[in-house]
């Protein structure tokens, strides 16, 4: 068993008529969002693209191997996984166009996109998912009361705008925030589009409000949903789902899995298991439980508070927490107190019912 860099290293050189596209090309693809493109891939407006081994090339160009190093978030080897792609016969040659990279924080709204040319006939369209920006994170908790989120929005306009008139066949994917991006943005775009999907890639996505489970557009899409979620699925497993899982074995534990680099892989396929694990099915259990028993007014709040109390401590960057997490604790808990008394009531009550969420659901078979 090994990675999807092991992969590269077993299936690179076979071109994609030579070995159809499979699940681990997706995930390779969904990574390859996360790479900070700007000023490398083409924007929309100049209606043009770049192959993968030259975007490689003029991004190492501007990025320095010290500069890459400082990045401590859970994203910090897709420029190492994008370069090792780009020097193989499998990946080198697809065209790289259509980018887009917003972040606002007065919109609280974090969105990036663009095309990948695989064949003449087959573009995969990669949503990137929540990087390491506190308001990128912020946005994935509204989420819980809102819908649909501004990048939500912008997925739909961008794939409507971008693929109405591309020729061939869609796939449309992407990890974390980018995988619930792929199936919103395919459920909501027009019909012309639609015709064209071929599959849509969630990769450990987050699920949406019951309204959209429920509703004809993603019913009649469920069909072309794949979702991929690791064993011990944190993130693909919060708010609502309707879709069937493939489960795949990863290398790390808890939270860890999330990172797709850890999934484990044999030949072109993933290692799958049978289940969820135990620990997965509690956590499922207990928030789902924790947000049907709180309105969308508390959860505003709550949501509001909290990140209102993080970025309080002068926080841009969740990996800005990790860097010095006595210090950071030391903020939090100073700023936690300056708080009036209403909010401190509000995130200790909001905190203690999660708890006793989880704690039910442990005692529970």
């Amino acid at each position: 068993m090994g990675n999807v860099m092991d992969y590269l290293e077993w299936r690179g050189d076979l071109t994609f008529e030579q070995s159809p596209f499979n699940d681990v090309d997706n995930v390779i693809l969904a990574q390859l969002a996360y790479v900070d493109f700007r000023d490398v891939i083409p924007s929309v407006q100049m209606n043009r693209g770049i192959t993968l081994k030259k975007a490689s090339e003029i991004f190492f160009d501007l990025h320095t191997e010290e500069e890459l190093s400082r990045d401590k978030s859970f994203i910090k080897d897709a420029p190492y996984l994008m370069k090792k792609a780009a020097s193989t016969k499998r990946f080198k040659d697809v065209i790289l166009s259509d980018y887009v990279d917003t972040i606002d924080e007065t919109l609280e709204k974090q969105f990036g996109a663009f095309h990948i040319k695989l064949t003449p006939q087959l573009t995969y369209v990669a949503f990137r998912g929540t990087d390491d920006t506190l308001v990128g994170w912020k946005e994935d908790f509204n989420m819980s009361f809102i819908s649909p989120v501004p990048s939500q929005e912008d997925a739909v306009k961008y794939l409507n705008d971008t693929c109405s008139y591309i020729r061939g066949r869609l796939y449309v994917g992407g990890h974390s925030k980018g995988g619930n991006l792929a199936i919103y943005s395919a459920i909501n775009c027009n019909k012309r589009v639609k015709k064209k999907i071929k599959c849509v890639y969630n990769n450990d996505g987050p699920g949406f409000d019951i309204s959209v489970i429920k509703s004809e557009e993603y019913q009649s899409m469920l069909p072309y949903i794949r979702s991929i979620v690791p064993e011990n699925s944190i993130v693909g497993m919060l708010l609502e789902h309707d879709d069937d899982y493939i489960i795949v074995k990863s290398s790390q534990t808890g939270i860890m899995q999330h990172d797709a680099m850890s999934w484990q892989v044999s030949g072109p396929d993933m290692v799958t298991v049978r289940r969820l694990s135990a620990q997965s099915r509690r956590l499922n259990r207990a928030f789902s439980s924790w947000i049907s028993s709180v309105d969308n007014e508390k959860r505003c709040e709550f949501v509001e508070t909290l990140f209102g109390l993080i970025s309080s401590c002068g926080v841009k960057n969740l990996s800005d927490i990790s860097v010095d997490r006595f210090k950071s604790t030391r903020e939090v808990i100073k700023q936690y107190a300056n708080l009036d008394k209403d909010s401190r009531t509000l995130l200790r009550s909001m905190l203690l019912s999660l708890t006793d969420q989880i704690g039910k659901a442990r005692l529970e078979k």
